[in-house]
């Protein structure tokens, strides 16, 4: 492979052709001839093209011998030209006039291209993966290829190339580890701004703004998801964004953001109080918290990925909760509307093993009824355990009046390096569960239904939905109340209607 374009190489030549030998080694195994890729972040894992055109169709051809072609809205090739380092005679053009068009798509042109290239014959003799699960990839646009390649198989490729970005390669970790200072400086400017009285839409602006900004030495990329901010009440359910309202006196905000440089992101989520949280949400944190280092602790390349969401539920137990979602997943190159790779997620029925160098957002949620709490490392496998990519303090962190003090406590470190996590807090130095028995959840809708019952201990845990307090079979059934005796004189008992 060599580099022709006019493009300075973000890898080495070397690194895309084993990324292209990679991809093809899946296709041979899957009985592929050729394969066309829509997703935009695997479009530019295979040929650095950057920009954003993805909400107009685009693809690249990649047989399995041969030269791939990169097919964009003609405006773009331009782009193409500027960003990958692939030779000009392999970025093409469609024409503007097959863009948003009711009786055409732009895939139509595309298919008569490649026809014009002898490229349909030899892609013929095998089947061709499509992408059929990508953001950007219409149902419109495959039928416009079913339509206009008759001599094709076209089948589900199941996200090849994403899974080939799976192990990312020692120059993919640099990368991931100047994003993580934007998002460790990210989570900080949150941090300042989030008090009481502070509109959710300037905390926004907030870690906008260091996001983009990132360091003197470096700026940052642009994320592939906003800032999300569940605030209050509404902290019981995830992925909200924000609103122009205020911040109220003891309203804890989630605040969940990735650092971006070069495409490639590092996530986290954290909890702020700007005040006194309630009982309720300092058990949940101390349980999220206490199940999260656990995890830390089991990840080592050869464990199954399933066996660190089992470490996570059995911790999370002992506090009375479990949680049915999971718990993480992989991350990496990333462009709206996400930042995973749709491949590999942190779960109790996931069968893939973990590597060294892969990396996850290892995200632990748990959404109550009317409160909720979230705490989230990213990290890499090392060839002996863990590395997390930021550092920010965990816990329900003080926000407004207390912030200045919390800041002093906080390193703002965006590469900590491979550290053993029993070296750090640990186990040993989390609060331990409460020993108050556990009681069964009441269904409402599929939720738990809050009660103003107190339970035996200090802390009443009122669960909900996938993430519920145990259903504890030996807990005790509340006897019904017994019925009150008839009067003799025949009148209605009190409370009754005669």
């Amino acid at each position: 492979m060599e580099h022709v374009g006019v493009a300075p190489m973000l890898f080495t030549t070397e690194e895309y052709a084993a990324r292209l030998a990679a991809a093809r080694v899946r296709m041979q195994e899957q009985g592929l001839s050729a394969l066309l890729v829509t997703d935009p972040a695997n479009i530019y894992y295979l040929t650095g093209y950057n920009a954003w055109s993805f909400y107009t169709p685009q693809l690249v051809f990649v047989p399995m011998e041969g030269d791939m072609i990169l097919f964009s809205r003609e405006m773009d090739a331009n782009g193409a030209f500027r960003t990958s380092w692939l030779p000009p005679e392999n970025i093409v053009g469609y024409p503007e006039r097959y863009v948003h068009r009711p009786h055409l798509h732009p895939f139509d042109w595309v298919a008569y291209a490649l026809r014009a290239r002898y490229l349909i014959a030899p892609a013929a003799k095998g089947c061709v993966g499509l992408e059929m699960d990508a953001h950007f990839f219409s149902p419109k646009g495959y039928r416009s290829l079913v339509n206009a390649l008759p001599e094709w198989t076209l089948v589900d490729c199941f996200e090849l190339v994403n899974w080939v970005r799976a192990v990312k390669s020692p120059a993919e970790i640099q990368l991931m580890r100047q994003a993580a200072v934007f998002t460790n400086l990210a989570m900080q400017a949150a941090h300042d701004a989030i008090d009481v009285g502070a509109r959710q839409c300037d905390i926004a602006a907030a870690i906008s703004q260091a996001q983009l900004s990132g360091t003197a030495e470096a700026g940052g990329d642009y994320p592939a998801i906003v800032p999300m901010l569940p605030t209050g009440q509404s902290a019981d359910t995830p992925h909200l964004t924000w609103s122009d309202e205020p911040l109220k006196p003891n309203e804890a905000m989630i605040v969940e953001l990735a650092g971006a440089y070069h495409r490639y992101h590092v996530p986290m989520a954290r909890t702020f109080m700007p005040g006194k949280p309630s009982p309720q949400l300092e058990h949940l944190a101390r349980a999220t918290d206490h199940a999260l280092a656990a995890v830390l602790e089991a990840v080592a390349p050869g464990t199954p990925v399933q066996e660190l969401s089992q470490v996570f539920n059995r911790t999370l137990f002992e506090y009375g909760y479990e949680k049915a979602s999971r718990i993480g997943y992989s991350i990496g190159v990333g462009y709206p509307p996400d930042w995973g790779e749709r491949t590999i997620s942190l779960r109790s029925e996931e069968l893939t093993v973990l590597q060294e160098n892969m990396t996850f957002h290892l995200m632990c949620g748990m959404w109550m009824e009317g409160y909720g709490y979230e705490v989230s490392e990213a990290i890499r496998v090392t060839d002996t355990g863990v590395e997390t990519f930021t550092a920010f303090p965990r816990g329900l962190v003080p926000a407004g009046e207390a912030r200045l003090a919390a800041a002093e406590s906080s390193t703002l470190l965006g590469n900590p390096g491979e550290r053993a996590v029993s070296s750090g807090p640990g186990l040993a130095g989390l609060p331990q569960p409460l020993t108050e028995p556990r009681r069964p959840a009441t269904p409402r809708f599929g939720f738990t239904t809050p009660t103003e019952e107190p339970m035996t201990g200090p802390v009443g845990i009122v669960a909900r939905n996938a993430e519920r307090a145990d259903r504890d079979p030996a807990w005790p059934v509340t006897p019904e109340p017994e019925a009150e005796p008839e009067a003799e004189n025949g009148d209605a008992s009190p409370g009754q209607t005669p």
